[in-house]
């Protein structure tokens, strides 16, 4: 007698970036939209600012500290959930999440601010990266959210979008809260 148990056959989902291209795209039009309005919007040099601080700048370095404070977080969190650090604690995927959202909120001042006020600027080469990062910024956080829900992404999708993410908050922070600390100094 032979053996005649029916395995069920393993559909394997095909290794392609094609569910990663509409999150791709969407990403790249945000990036590219916000870097086309900030060129062809005439910038008002008004300042958008909170209560609180002394002006516009200090606002912008803070809250862009702060942002960057919570990706030190999500890049935590995030090297514990993808077991890169083993720690047993329950509530990081919930950390991840919030710090995540909080550190969102906390740019959409400055976002503003830099586009309305200020607009995109390629005279100062700081500024230019400034600039073009806060696009970046923008764009690669959008493919990220969007990528969230989806199945049959390659599993390097989330880290390389969240990596990227936080390489641009960096970036961002250093061409700015850094800049404004060690030149203008420590200031509320």
């Amino acid at each position: 007698m032979s053996d005649t148990r029916i395995t069920p056959v393993q559909h394997r989902q095909p290794n392609t970036v094609a569910p990663f291209l509409v999150p791709l795209v969407v990403g790249g039009l945000v990036a590219v939209g916000l870097g086309v309005y900030g060129r062809v919007h005439a910038p008002t040099g008004y300042a958008i600012g909170l209560a609180g601080f002394s002006g516009a700048l200090a606002m912008k370095a803070w809250l862009t500290t702060g942002a960057f404070l919570l990706a030190l977080v999500q890049l935590f969190s995030a090297l514990v959930m993808w077991g890169r650090i083993k720690l047993d604690v329950p509530w990081i995927g919930s950390l991840h999440r919030w710090s995540g959202r909080v550190a969102f909120i906390l740019t959409i001042p400055v976002a503003l601010h830099c586009l309305y006020a200020l607009g995109t600027q390629f005279d100062v080469p700081r500024v230019m990266i400034h600039s073009l990062l806060g696009c970046f910024f923008y764009g690669v956080f959008t493919a990220k959210m969007l990528s969230l829900p989806r199945r049959g992404l390659p599993g390097w999708t989330l880290p390389v979008l969240g990596g990227l993410t936080f390489v641009a908050l960096t970036g961002l922070w250093l061409t700015s809260s850094f800049w404004f600390f060690t030149t203008i100094g420590v200031k509320l």
